[in-house]
């Protein structure tokens, strides 16, 4: 092995090391474990059983799955609505000032998430900063129920996920041909067409990258729908955490986990195969 080699190893092996010891070894681990029964104990009996499988497709748990897909459907699509005027908006400031955007979108993530979440309750309990203002302005007369229900689970994955959303789709306009946009505006288009038949062709990679990392993590963020859904509903982070730390069914929590795991490679492979096709047409 040559020199050049030899500091081409050295400098993969930290990535190497990291890959194996917290990611490829904790789920070849949980892999296993979702083969073994569960005793009475809240232990593991080691004897090989396919049950757990074969559970998590009961009706019940079917719900859960379809709900949390549903969510983080949702959640997708806001985020969507959300972003693209944003990027928009911004992609014709000037440099400085796209910057100095781009740097506040980013400033929620220097808090943890889990606090960030407990300020939305003072914002959205019936007696929060947005009830009080609504009913101040006359715009309702009682207070709404933003949380402990769907509504408020939406708007913590929303707040949570949106700057997944804004960063590829700003990367995305940040390369469209303003030419393009000139010629459309000079042959009489609308704006509304120019988006359509331009900007959207133009930028669809960045909206299916943020598609993927919005709608990927809404299937498993449990700590918002503990905290804003009151514990009311489950999706398949609550599913799973539940049963690890409360049920004490490990091998069960690890057969949904591996199931989870299972629709996260069909969406990306999904994404990967539609998305070299979406960057082709951007490209055309």
């Amino acid at each position: 092995m040559n020199s050049k080699k030899l500091w081409k190893f050295f400098f993969i092996c930290p990535v190497i090391i990291y890959v194996s010891l917290l990611i490829a070894l904790p789920l070849i681990y949980i892999l296993l474990i979702s083969f073994f029964q569960s005793d009475y104990y809240g232990g593991m009996i080691s004897t090989f059983t396919i049950q757990n499988y074969i559970d998590v497709f009961d009706q019940v748990y079917i719900s859960v799955f379809l709900k949390s897909i549903f969510i983080a459907g949702i959640t997708t699509f806001i985020c969507i609505l959300i972003s693209y005027p944003f990027v928009l908006a911004i992609s014709h400031k000037k440099p400085r000032t796209q910057k100095i955007l781009m740097t506040l979108v980013m400033v929620p993530f220097l808090t943890n998430s889990l606090i960030r979440m407990y300020g939305w309750l003072v914002l959205l309990r019936k007696s929060g900063v947005i009830n009080q203002a609504l009913m101040g302005l006359g715009v309702i007369q009682e207070p709404l129920s933003l949380m402990y229900n769907m509504i408020g689970i939406i708007i913590g994955m929303v707040y949570t996920l949106l700057p997944f959303m804004i960063l590829p789709l700003y990367s995305s306009v940040s390369t469209v041909d303003p030419y393009l946009l000139e010629a459309s505006s000079d042959l009489g288009a609308s704006k509304m067409k120019t988006f359509f038949k331009i900007i959207v062709p133009q930028t669809l990679p960045g909206l299916f990258n943020g598609s993927l990392m919005v709608f990927t993590p809404a299937l498993g963020y449990f700590f918002i729908v503990d905290i804003l859904g009151g514990g009311k509903m489950m999706i398949l982070g609550n599913l799973i955490k539940n049963q690890f730390l409360i049920a004490r069914n490990w091998p069960f929590g690890a057969a949904i986990s591996i199931v989870l795991v299972l629709i996260t490679s069909l969406v990306i492979i999904a994404y990967r195969k539609l998305g070299g096709k979406m960057e082709d047409l951007g490209g055309a």
